[in-house]
């Protein structure tokens, strides 16, 4: 097996040039690093990353903590860290925390033990205070789609409250004056923005939001379908429905077409997320755009920035969300 030193002689460079062409964290000029490359591709000489991290004292690879592993919105939001962090000759490890804050908690301390040099979180279940002790701690982390006032510098996030009065205040331009909402667990910091966003839209038509057409899902399919099935049971009249995501949107429609009803004319749906899907749904799904890939790809930018001190140029740390108009919402009759 071929060694650095052959690699070094084999391209005419010092041995710091090659570690430098390796760690991919020091400018070196293209010539010169193409030069190494290829006398690396023709010796055959794969890098050993132990030695690489007992080196640099970095192990190149960063821990990624989410809810969920399944559905869109995460496969969008790793797609986009994973590709950041990969073109920068980064890996990444990750955890699931299912939102339960002793599951959270293991994850966190798994990625740890794992010598990340770097944590992008997106935690709901454990504390602000839990992760303000966390951050006097060595393990440099950003957090995702949360934002606490000590730690505004690392916080990712989007207006979800803004999101929420998008969805109502377009349903409310189009005449609509009975909306329903089927909200996601209200114990999550986003679901609870997001519902205040709706009151606040109703609010600005002096309206009150009415709790008969209120359902507490949760986040899934299965939460708009029986958020629905609750809210035709209950007799009370409404031309629109408000989902706080876009996979309780489908499992709405879904339920919808199942049982007759014809939307929009019968009534409207509105979602949140844009996720890939909302485009494919009969009807195509109006939704707030939520663009989790971009964030995803600018918490990786943040670590890429503070950790391994690359020019990824300016953090944007608010994202502002806005509506995507198809065919599931329409004018009230």
């Amino acid at each position: 097996m071929a060694t650095i030193y052959e690699v070094a002689k084999a391209a005419g460079v010092s041995l710091a040039t090659v570690s430098r062409v390796m760690n991919n964290n020091t400018p070196v000029r293209e010539a010169t690093r193409v030069k190494v490359l290829a006398a690396m591709a023709e010796l055959g000489y794969r890098p050993n990353s132990i030695a690489q991290s007992l080196a640099s004292s970095r192990t190149n690879s960063i821990g990624i903590l989410v809810s969920e592993l399944h559905g869109p919105f995460y496969g969008a939001m790793l797609t986009g860290i994973e590709a950041e962090f990969r073109a920068a000759g980064k890996h990444v490890i990750i955890a699931a925390g299912h939102s339960e804050r002793a599951t959270e908690q293991d994850g966190i301390e798994f990625l740890q033990s794992r010598n990340c040099d770097a944590l992008i979180l997106h935690v709901e279940a454990v504390s602000d205070d839990y992760l303000l002790k966390l951050a006097q701690g060595s393990t440099p982390f950003v957090l995702l789609n949360r934002h606490i006032d000590g730690l505004s510098d690392r916080c990712i996030s989007l207006n979800n409250e803004f999101g929420g009065f998008l969805a109502t205040d377009y349903l409310l331009q189009q005449g609509h004056r009975a909306i329903a909402y089927i909200a996601g667990p209200m114990w999550k910091t986003d679901a609870r923005e997001r519902y205040q966003g709706h009151q606040r839209a109703l609010a600005a038509y002096h309206l009150s939001a009415d709790s008969r057409l209120f359902f507490e899902g949760d986040f899934r399919e299965t939460g708009g379908s029986k958020g629905l099935q609750q809210l035709l049971n209950s007799k009370v009249p409404f031309s629109a429905v408000v989902c706080a995501n876009d996979e309780m949107a489908s499992g709405a429609l879904t339920t919808a077409r199942e049982l007759g009803f014809n939307v929009p004319a019968d009534f409207s749906v509105v979602g949140f997320d844009n996720v890939n899907f909302a485009y494919y749904t009969y009807p195509k799904l109006t939704t707030i755009d939520y663009p989790i890939s971009a964030m995803g790809q600018m918490a990786a930018r943040w670590v890429l920035q503070r950790v391994y001190q690359q020019n990824t140029g300016d953090i944007q740390q608010l994202f502002e969300p806005h509506l995507v108009s198809r065919d599931s919402a329409a004018s009230a009759i």
